[in-house]
């Protein structure tokens, strides 16, 4: 059984577990309705129990709870349930993070800040299925608060569903977009060419960088080592891919093992090829 410790609105209500003595936010259509405090409830299936013990990147879930508004407390939770739909097992404590940037994205967007993100293409890209279901905000945040979302901003929630299906944090994907974007745009400057980011070579070189952060993160390393083959074969793409390599080490502050360099070096080549048969256009 838990009892109310406090109605935060009719669909949000925060209670203790009685047998635990530990707090957890209920979210649910009519919830709270008609409730008082001290009183008893059950949790239905139509409902969902957040534990209030969790930390989170933003800070502790009982600190967030008191700065952020129930509407965008249940915002967050019908995005986790469109999330839960698509992906369906998702880890729901990024509801406290995600509710939070969207209470101040929300103050944003009322006071005539909105940002700008020059990751929101490449973050669409990436996580195409999760900036998919972050786009259900859109309608949500006009039918609620009749205010009308940018792109960039639901680039930023993408990420946070995205934290919600991998081990990795927000901040994580966001340097993973960072180091594909920068990787990109040090072969567009050493080619002269420009990749479209819809293309093959695009998806193909994007995903290789994705995974070599990740494996970065995680200490994972790769068995082939490929860098003698690739440095006689294609001695131009290999260079590239050594610089590259430095850089995206030194701006995410991040190990690269040595080996990458040829399996980057691999990718380039294929991006760069004139007999590429990806969609690579001059500029």
């Amino acid at each position: 059984m838990y009892r109310i410790k406090k109605v935060l609105n009719h669909n949000a209500i925060i209670v203790v577990q009685t047998k635990e003595n530990k707090e957890y936010l209920i979210l649910g259509k009519g919830v709270g309705f008609g409730k008082k405090v001290s009183e008893y409830v059950e949790v239905s299936f139509k409902e969902v129990l957040y534990s209030l013990e969790k930390l989170t990147e933003r800070g502790n879930a009982k600190e967030i709870i008191e700065s952020v508004t129930p509407v965008c407390l249940e915002l967050a939770n019908e995005i986790l349930n469109r999330a839960e739909e698509t992906f369906k097992q998702i880890d729901r404590s990024i509801l406290f993070p995600m509710a939070d940037h969207i209470e101040y994205a929300v103050k944003r967007i009322k006071n005539h800040e909105q940002i700008s993100n020059p990751l929101t293409e490449d973050i669409r890209v990436m996580f195409y299925k999760e900036y998919k279901v972050a786009q259900c905000i859109e309608s949500m945040l006009w039918e609620r608060l009749q205010i009308q979302i940018d792109e960039h901003e639901i680039g930023y929630i993408a990420l946070h569903i995205h934290s919600a299906i991998n081990d990795e944090k927000v901040s994580q994907a966001m340097q993973i977009a960072q180091a594909v974007r920068e990787c990109i745009s040090l072969v567009e400057q050493q080619t002269g060419k420009k990749i479209d980011i819809m293309s093959l070579a695009y998806n193909r070189l994007m995903n290789h960088v994705r995974y070599m952060v990740v494996r970065a993160f995680s200490g994972e390393r790769l068995k082939l080592n490929m860098n003698d083959y690739m440095e006689v074969k294609f001695p131009k793409a290999f260079q590239m891919a050594e610089k590259i390599c430095k850089e995206i080490a030194c701006s995410l502050k991040i190990n690269l093992e040595e080996v990458e360099v040829g399996y980057l070096a691999m990718h380039i080549e294929r991006v760069t090829s004139e007999e590429s048969n990806s969609n690579i256009h001059h500029t």
